[in-house]
């Protein structure tokens, strides 16, 4: 895996309904390259991770809730995906801005499988190449996106996976992008 990202604090956002393993592979491949992971949600203590759709998965304890996250305190943003998790969290105002805020701040952002979900309602994907888990493609091509069906696509900081077939493809431009630091097209 390309980067070392020693010193970098990368920011996780996930609620209730993650799936877990799109949680946790990036999530050790982050620790792996150097870089402190914190989990931001819109709960308080902790979340509880699914393995697919319907089996409960295990209990993550919440780093920080999203009203005490500032964009500025991380060097780049990560969207692990679920469909409970990525519904819930697109809805939410404050964890929009806080994703519309990276795409500002030009700093690298990674989601996958439903993820993407999040950046349609922040609106910070018309133009850009993209994937994500095919149940999801049309809201993408909808909302200006230029849907692809491929394992990893990187757009301008901007990274995107179709699902947990694809994580070791994932994890590594993840860290290559978030090594490579603030790219000036990422932007709102």
């Amino acid at each position: 895996m390309a980067g070392n990202l020693n010193g970098h604090t990368i920011a996780v956002v996930a609620t209730n309904g993650v799936e877990q393993v799109e949680l946790t592979s990036p999530w050790e491949a982050i620790k792996r390259a150097g870089a402190t992971p914190v989990l931001i949600s819109d709960k308080q203590e902790s979340i509880t991770a699914m393995k697919g759709d319907w089996d409960r998965g295990e209990t993550f304890t919440v780093d920080r809730h999203i009203s005490a996250a500032k964009a500025e305190d991380f060097d780049s943003l990560f969207l692990p995906g679920g469909t409970l998790n990525a519904d819930a969290l697109r809805t939410n105002d404050d964890i929009l801005n806080f994703v519309r805020a990276f795409f500002t701040a030009h700093k690298p952002v990674a989601a996958i499988c439903h993820g993407p979900w999040l950046l349609i309602n922040a609106g910070v994907v018309e133009g850009r190449t993209v994937t994500s888990v095919d149940k999801i493609s049309v809201d993408l091509k909808n909302a200006g996106a230029n849907w692809v069906d491929k394992e990893v696509v990187v757009d301008n900081g901007l990274t995107t996976s179709r699902n947990p077939g694809d994580l070791e493809a994932f994890n590594a431009k993840l860290i290559e992008e978030a090594a490579e630091g603030k790219h000036r097209q990422q932007t709102t």
